[in-house]
């Protein structure tokens, strides 16, 4: 796939590794959308940045629970930018989720964000794709599928759902369009994260540092434009994190 003159849609891609990889898919060339829950100003300034540098640009408010808004989001971009070439799956929350006390609410609430939305996010747009017989999903994942944090399981347990759903699109979706996924690990500290549980991150990789969006931004590069022979596959960005 060729970047310039494609159209992406980055979910929760007002911040932080969202708004990393909209910038590098800007930069490539491509018209890019972005979808946040609450993130107003800085979805504003991100789109009014890429429109200053002669990017086709576009933020709307969705709430990822809600899949009427996941499908009214994925009818906007194209009425604006056109079909879809690239989704990126990065919406994502997190928190503390120690075992005793987990709610329902809690429950569905990370569920929904991090594994139901990205599964709707690809039905609604893998239609246009198929007919055009082209298209790529790259879907966020996370270490922590592989080795779940106790404290955080109902995350934990999505991020794992994320990876079987993208090897299942990847099936159902072949062999015009390919699905892969990214795990990061330790790329930014999450807020509140203290400062033990920060020194323990670091001990617990091989490089001994944190990595940076940008790091996920280039992996996200390659999936879409550096090959079109790779789907079904997870790639871990973690600073040799499962191997230490």
């Amino acid at each position: 796939m060729t970047l310039r003159g494609a159209v992406a849609l980055v979910t929760g891609g007002a911040k932080r590794v969202g708004r990393a990889v909209a910038l590098a898919l800007a930069a490539r060339g491509a018209s890019v959308a972005i979808t946040y829950r609450s993130s107003a100003a800085e979805a504003d300034q991100l789109v009014r940045s890429l429109r200053r540098r002669r990017v086709r640009a576009l933020a709307g408010r969705a709430d990822h629970t809600d899949v009427a808004q996941i499908r009214a989001a994925v009818r906007a971009v194209e009425r604006t930018l056109g079909p879809i070439d690239l989704l990126i799956n990065s919406a994502s929350n997190f928190y503390p989720t120690p075992l005793a006390t987990v709610t329902e609410a809690q429950w569905d609430d990370l569920q929904q964000v991090n594994l139901r939305a990205p599964f709707f996010f690809a039905q609604a747009v893998a239609p246009g794709m198929r007919r055009r017989r082209r298209g790529k999903i790259i879907n966020l994942a996370d270490v922590s599928a592989f080795s779940p944090w106790p404290s955080y399981l109902p995350y934990c347990t999505a991020k794992a759902g994320v990876i079987a759903l993208t090897r299942g699109l990847a099936k159902a979706l072949a062999p015009h369009i390919q699905v892969n996924a990214i795990a990061p690990g330790p790329i930014l500290p999450p807020p509140g994260l203290s400062r033990a549980e920060r020194r323990r991150a670091l001990a617990n990789t091989l490089l001994k540092r944190w990595g940076s969006p940008d790091d996920i931004a280039h992996t996200v590069l390659y999936l879409a434009e550096g090959t079109d022979f790779v789907t079904g596959q997870v790639i871990a960005v973690d600073g040799g994190r499962l191997l230490a």
